[in-house]
Formats: structure tokens, C-alpha cells, sequence
């Protein structure tokens, strides 16, 4: 294993492998330590939506975060998947958001009305147009808001590619190494040392794990009201008439795939435990027959679970660590964690060669939790 770096990331999803990616564009040595194997944690539980709209109310900071994120990662496919010689899935699928009942329908207006001023294309479909649109559709739909652009990949492809364009690229990219505790001098990091007994020299530390961040704070002393929520997934066959679109209603997705169709999410608070519920996948099953009802007929074929990032505001933290003079925090990215993941990788490669900070994530920096505690 590589002893000294300019760059250690600790977490090895889309958002650390994006980031690697990105500091290797620049000539940076970069080593990445991941304690489980390469996207195996959020990233490798993801349906690999790229739908921005679901968690936007409306021009701002964040919106213009989300949708410069979306169409970064959109732009930057190509060239990943010829650097890395791995097909990530792109398919412009379309979305449809769908309501069942006339009283939903001034929501989901707002909603249209809200969004149109974000620049992608939308639709207003009533009942029997979002029926023509996706015949699978239950005969019950009144409305739907119908988003052309909004897509998906496949999310572990995603990181495998950004992974082995990196390394390909020359960064050091290590799987089962868990880091265990900082070594650290006054207001510095000056390396980690791993479960293995290795200790790894860095000029400057990339906290990017995911819902982990907590424990890695705590080396440093320092507190963010990050923590992990548990979402459960689950996975019919496709049937013989296939789902064609992305489908939003009554608080779960369908996305079509090939042999199959994805069902999401479920959202609770559980700490780290990943195990499935029968009561999260029931309903999940349940939910998606009734928008969907062939698919009472068709067998849930797996069900899966993951830890997403999350934070009060919804938002990811992308700063510099207060109090410590060479730590970055790329953290808290909730459910856009695979959208923003190209973009976060510029941002965090201009932090390391400018020492300030981007201005489309100035907004969404450490200070803005009044919870945070640092070290005095």
C-alpha cells in the first residue's frame, strides 16, 4: 500500500471515486480507502435515478446546485465510460409523478408551476394521457407531471467507472481498509492509521464516507447533525408488456430495467443496521401494485437495503472542516448523492488547488449548522 499522498480520501462510493477521479484530471496523487468493497454501501444500493426535480421547491442555491450537477454527470459519461471501458446504463427514460386523486391535483399544479421555472421540459398529462404515455399505469390515475429529460444509470457501474478511470489515471484506490483514527498535529492531519496497522502520510484529508461521517468526526473532535437513514428496495421481473418510464406516486419510485423493475425507497431511522424489514418490503410491494397492478402477478425477485447521508436541511456540506487546516468534508448528499457526484469531484479538486471555495457550494457549508461543535 501507498505510504504518503497528496490526497486521502477516506469512503469509496460515487462521491470519493468522483472525487479521485477529478484531483487525477489535475495531477494530484490521490489515495482512497474504503472499509467494505468499492460502492458498496449507498452507492451500490442506489436505483441510479437522475431525476433532479423530486427534491427541488423552486429556484435557488440548491436547485442550481442540482440541475448543474445532473447535467455535469450526464456530460462526463462518455468520456468515463471510455476511459474506464464500462457501460453505465444511460437511458433517458422519462419520469412520470402521478396522483390517483382529484383532491392531489392543486399540489401537484403548485408543483408544475414551481419547477418550470428550472429550465427542463414539462408536461401536464391528465388521467387518460398518462395512461397512453405508460399503458402499465393503474386505470385509477387522474393526473401526472411528465419530465422528458429525467433519466438513470446503473448506480455500481457508475462507481466502478469512476474508480477504474481513476486508477487508471494513476490514484491508489484500496477496498477492505478501514481507518481507525487520525494522526494529527495542533490544528493539522498529518495522516490515518487503518484497521491493519498501516498509517498513510497525507498533505490533505477528504472525509467523503457517506452515512459514516459521524465516526470519522469524532478523531477530530468535531460534531455535524449528519446521520444515516435506512432505505429498503426491492426488485419484480419485468413483465412481457415492459415499464417504459420512471414513475413517481404515493411516495415510492418504479424505474424500469432491462429483466426488471426497481421499487424504492422506504425511510427510516434505524443507526447502521442494513437488514430488511418484511414490513418495509411489504409495503413497498404493495405500494407499487397498486400503481402498477400487472404486477400483482409478477414475484418480488430481491429486496436490498442502504444507509443514505442525512442532514436536517436535506442539502450536502462541501467545506473546508473548521478549526483543521487540511480537511475537506464531502458529506450528507442524502438521495442526490449520484447526481452531484461529477460536480462534487470539480469542487473539491479547485478546494485542494485554490484554497477557497466554489461559489455554487459557498451555500452549503459547515457554518450553516448551528449544532456544529469544534474543538476549541
Amino acid at each position: 500500500m501507498q505510504t504518503t499522498t497528496d490526497v486521502l480520501i477516506i469512503g469509496g462510493g460515487v462521491i470519493g471515486c468522483a472525487i479521485a477521479y477529478a484531483l487525477r484530471q489535475q495531477g494530484i496523487t490521490v489515495v482512497v480507502l474504503e472499509r467494505g468493497e468499492i460502492g458498496g454501501q449507498a452507492s451500490g444500493a442506489a436505483a441510479g435515478l437522475l431525476a433532479p426535480l423530486g427534491p427541488l421547491t423552486g429556484p435557488g442555491p440548491f436547485a442550481n446546485l442540482v440541475l448543474t450537477g445532473f447535467s455535469r454527470l450526464i456530460d462526463l459519461l462518455p468520456e468515463l465510460e471510455a476511459q474506464s471501458s464500462i457501460q453505465v446504463g444511460y437511458e433517458r427514460s422519462g419520469a412520470l409523478r402521478v396522483i390517483r386523486q382529484e383532491k392531489r391535483a392543486p399540489r401537484l399544479r403548485k408543483r408544475l408551476q414551481d419547477w418550470k421555472s428550472l429550465g427542463m421540459s414539462l408536461y401536464w398529462l391528465d388521467g387518460d394521457e398518462a395512461r397512453k404515455q405508460e399503458p402499465l399505469l393503474t386505470p385509477d390515475v387522474y393526473a401526472a407531471i411528465y419530465a422528458p429529460e429525467e433519466s438513470q444509470v446503473r448506480a455500481t457501474d457508475v462507481v466502478r467507472a469512476f474508480a477504474l478511470a481513476a486508477s487508471k489515471a494513476g490514484a491508489n484506490i484500496y477496498s477492505q481498509q478501514e481507518v481507525v483514527g487520525t494522526v494529527t498535529h495542533r490544528s493539522r492531519v498529518q495522516g490515518v492509521r487503518t484497521a491493519s496497522r498501516e498509517q498513510i502520510t497525507c498533505q490533505w484529508l477528504v472525509l467523503a464516507p457517506g452515512a459514516w461521517i459521524g465516526p470519522c468526526l469524532e478523531w477530530l473532535n468535531v460534531k455535524l447533525p449528519v446521520r444515516p437513514l435506512h432505505g429498503q428496495l426491492l426488485a419484480f421481473e419485468q413483465p412481457a408488456s415492459p415499464l417504459k418510464h420512471i414513475v413517481f406516486g404515493e411516495a415510492i419510485y418504479l424505474v424500469p430495467r432491462r429483466e426488471q423493475i426497481l421499487v424504492g425507497a422506504t425511510k427510516s431511522e434505524m443507526g447502521f443496521d442494513t437488514r430488511v424489514t418484511v414490513e418495509g418490503t411489504t409495503k413497498l410491494a404493495a405500494t407499487a401494485r397498486r400503481l402498477a397492478p400487472i404486477l400483482a402477478t409478477h414475484e418480488v425477485r430481491a429486496t436490498w437495503a442502504g444507509l443514505r447521508p442525512w442532514t436536517p436541511d436535506h442539502q450536502p456540506v462541501i467545506d473546508f472542516l473548521p478549526a483543521w487546516e487540511n480537511v475537506v468534508l464531502a458529506a450528507g448528499h442524502n438521495s442526490v448523492g449520484l447526481i452531484l457526484s461529477a460536480l462534487t469531484g470539480d469542487c473539491v479538486a479547485e478546494m485542494l488547488l485554490s484554497g477557497s471555495v466554489p461559489s455554487i457550494v459557498r451555500p452549503f457549508s459547515v457554518g450553516r449548522f448551528s449544532s456544529m461543535e469544534v474543538p476549541h
